[in-house]
């Protein structure tokens, strides 16, 4: 999380995601012009919402495998490959031929066949129009009573959306299946092994299992965010694999292009990026700006440049972000930022309370917003860190006492980190390894800068831990930047 701003949020997507009829895969210029000022527009409020644009020798690389692929699906030059600084395993397109792909999900794939099988796959959504023909999703209906009608709250509306808009859209099976067989036809006509559509789902799947077996699903990242906008089955996987075999290639009979990916990948960030902050489970921490809280059981937490989404039981939602107080008091920023998330919206103040939070001044204000069959509570906290520098959080819960005790632990976990504590939260980066004569899995394994040190090893390899090294094998590790 960059925290930029007074109230930085993700933009909502439904308008972004949203264009014209039609459908299948078309034929001539696939890309209209509707759909290209549309895309554009959407490209840079997209990015600032999941993550910015990734830099370095990295993005060249997904540019030019993308490009590669484009090709093949007869796109040549009219497509936008952008890499995301976001460790969340996804990928996604928007009309317009913008398609994303998250350093998350590059540094779990085994080789450039499998990346260029996830961009396929997200041209054969773009070429059949997918996006188009998904209907644009009620942000209220999966909230209840909080989002009856809590018109008035440009703000509030967001903050809601936020609960199903994250990372683009939910394709039918059908559309899956569709994308799926258009990405293989890709890959063969790229000039890349066929069978790599099915070991990139594979790849995805092990994803899923790791989170499973080392976070719980109850985190945030407790499954690939590509498995939800993805479906992702066993089914899925075998189709992909028929689909393979229908083309009449063996497999390995096409390139995989494994050095060329494990050379592009040595380097890649992994993990939180410190900019934004770390994730620790419940907990987030930002070692630059030296900040710290703690979300309850069963809340979640989603980084992004902007704000860190939080999301509990019963339906409750919230951001934690923040901003500069370069006038004015601790007061005035409050209530500047309730007169801003409220807007026009029917609501009644029932307190604004000054204590001290760990050291830090505060100031806690609770009021009833009011919707269509009563009123439902909104609760903002706002922090003098100091410096100039002032964060806060905006929450909407239900009218339980279970969800008041829930906010105010969350409220009172809020505090400064100490130079020792921001000093361990430190960046972590994919390197590859050849393995020599005689080295072990084991011995690699030792290096991995990780809790779980042997299931990451072996997510990131597609390989059990105990299979012994081949001499020259290249693999994946996870090392802090002084360490090789």
């Amino acid at each position: 999380m960059t925290l930029r701003g007074r109230a930085g949020l993700l933009l909502p997507l439904a308008c972004l995601l949203q264009g014209c009829g039609g459908s299948g895969p078309v034929d001539g210029p696939a890309i209209s012009d509707a759909d290209r000022a549309h895309g554009g527009q959407a490209h840079q409020q997209l990015l600032a919402g999941f993550g910015g644009a990734y830099s370095g020798p990295e993005a060249s690389y997904v540019r030019a495998v993308g490009e590669r692929v484009a090709i093949a699906a007869g796109l040549e030059g009219q497509c936008t490959f952008t890499l995301v600084n976001s460790d969340v395993v996804n990928a996604f397109a928007i009309p317009g031929c913008y398609i994303y792909v998250t350093r998350g999900l590059v540094a779990i794939v085994g080789s450039e066949a499998e990346l260029a099988s996830v961009l396929g796959h997200e041209l054969g959504h773009i070429l059949s129009r997918h996006a188009q023909r998904q209907e644009r999703r009620s942000i209220w209906r999966t909230l209840g009573v909080i989002a009856a009608s809590a018109t008035g709250s440009e703000r509030l509306t967001r903050l809601a959306s936020q609960a199903v808009q994250y990372f683009g859209l939910r394709y039918s099976r059908k559309q899956e299946y569709e994308a799926d067989d258009l990405g293989v036809g890709y890959l063969e006509r790229a000039g890349y092994d066929v069978y790599a559509a099915a070991d990139m789902l594979s790849a995805l799947d092990r994803q899923d299992k790791f989170m499973t077996a080392t976070r719980g699903r109850d985190t945030a990242r407790g499954v690939p965010e590509w498995a939800l906008s993805h479906p992702l089955t066993g089914h899925r996987i075998a189709r992909a694999k028929a689909a393979a075999e229908a083309t009449g290639l063996a497999d390995d009979a096409l390139p995989e292009n494994e050095a060329a990916y494990f050379a592009a990948v040595d380097g890649l960030l992994y993990g939180d990026d410190p900019e934004q902050g770390f994730v620790i489970g419940q907990r987030f921490a930002h070692p630059i700006m030296r900040i710290s809280f703690e979300a309850p059981t069963g809340f979640s937490l989603t980084n992004s440049p902007q704000a860190i989404r939080l999301t509990g039981p019963d339906g409750i939602v919230g951001e934690f972000g923040g901003g500069t107080m370069q006038s004015g008091t601790l007061k005035d920023y409050a209530e500047t930022l309730v007169a801003h998330v409220v807007g026009n919206a029917p609501a009644e103040l029932t307190s604004a309370t000054a204590l001290t939070v760990n050291g830090l001044p505060a100031i806690v204000t609770h009021l009833r917003m009011a919707v269509r069959d009563g009123s439902v509570p909104l609760s903002i906290a706002v922090y003098d860190a100091g410096g100039g520098q002032v964060y806060h959080f905006i929450v909407v819960s239900p009218p339980a006492d279970a969800s008041a005790a829930a906010v105010n632990a969350l409220f009172r976990s809020f505090r400064r980190l100490s130079p020792d504590e921001a000093a361990t939260l430190r960046p972590r980066f994919i390197r590859t390894v050849r393995a020599t004569a005689g080295e072990t899995p084991e011995a690699l394994i030792r290096r991995v800068a990780d809790p779980a040190p042997r299931p990451l090893f072996e997510l990131l390899n597609g390989r059990g831990g105990d299979r012994p090294l081949v001499p020259g094998e290249m693999v994946k590790i996870v090392t802090y930047a002084d360490a090789r």
